[in-house]
């Protein structure tokens, strides 16, 4: 059987001991999309035994999956085969998740762009559920990069997209998310005052941009400037980043006139189609001003 799961699913569903595997572990929503995942990759339908081999489901579980998936429109049975390929609705999906990178085009060749100037790698991100969201990214081509994927997570306190962020955040909400997170030391540098980060937050708007000077990674300094929407609120940071030996502080904020035109660049493709600018979502709620 030839089938592809991506390294996240395979350290949830096929890595995993067994006995490991417990509702508080793998959430439903993960074991339906692994399931639809399995689908959707693999060379030849697969049976509801495959599914629950593979994702190491009780198969009484994985053929309850698969039947509402299969009602939902989702998966379907192949003919003459009692195997699943993907239904109307998967397929609908996946190709409109593929307009929706399209559309994204344009943002990203803007970051390849400053990537390439400053010869590091660039980021963009948001701010949704009291995390730092990387939405997208430009690795530079520098051998042992950072490398964190998109749509990974990271604390907001002591980052620069996600001070920045909490810095143009209304006082209130700025105080609730910080009071619900951690203030963890990753470093010898990070801050975990709240007086100290709300002076910080106070520097940050005066001068529009911050800094991360080794406060979440040792030995790594990031600079961030604000994205603003359509309606000329802050919704999204850029940011640049590289190890200290290639980037000093004194560096880092010599970048700051090229983000802010690329930051401008960004917002103008929103400004330029408004029916697609930014509506207000989950991260907006956590901005109180996207």
């Amino acid at each position: 059987m030839n089938f592809y799961l991506s390294a996240k699913m395979q350290e949830y569903f096929v890595k995993a001991d067994p006995e490991s595997i417990t509702p508080t572990r793998i959430s439903a929503t993960q074991r339906v999309f692994a399931v639809m995942e399995c689908i959707a990759t693999s060379e030849r339908p697969l049976t509801v035994s495959d599914l629950a081999v593979l994702l190491d489901v009780p198969k009484g579980t994985m053929h309850r999956i698969v039947h509402q998936l299969d009602a939902d429109g989702l998966l379907m049975p192949e003919a003459g085969s009692r195997g699943y390929v993907p239904g109307p609705r998967l397929l609908n999906f996946g190709l409109n998740v593929v307009k929706s990178g399209m559309r994204n085009a344009p943002r990203r060749a803007i970051l390849e762009q400053v990537s390439a100037e400053t010869g590091e790698t660039v980021n963009f991100g948001l701010i949704s559920s009291g995390a730092l969201v990387y939405v997208d990214r430009v690795e530079a081509a520098w051998p042992l990069g950072l490398r964190f994927e998109i749509g990974s997570r990271v604390p907001t306190y002591c980052t620069s997209m996600g001070k920045l962020l909490l810095a143009y955040m209304p006082k209130r909400r700025r105080d609730h998310l910080l009071n619900v997170t951690p203030l963890h030391a990753y470093t010898p540098h990070t801050m975990t005052d709240p007086e100290q980060l709300e002076a910080e937050f106070t520097g940050i708007r005066t001068q529009g941009y911050s800094l991360d000077n080794q406060e979440f990674l040792a030995g790594v300094i990031c600079i961030a400037v604000p994205v603003y929407d359509a309606r000329g609120n802050v919704c999204a940071a850029i940011a640049a980043s590289a190890p200290l030996a290639r980037m000093s502080v004194g560096k880092a904020v010599e970048h700051v006139n090229l983000l802010t035109h690329a930051a401008g660049k960004i917002s103008a493709t929103w400004s330029t189609h408004a029916s697609d600018a930014p509506e207000p979502h989950e991260t907006n709620k956590d901005n109180e001003q996207c």
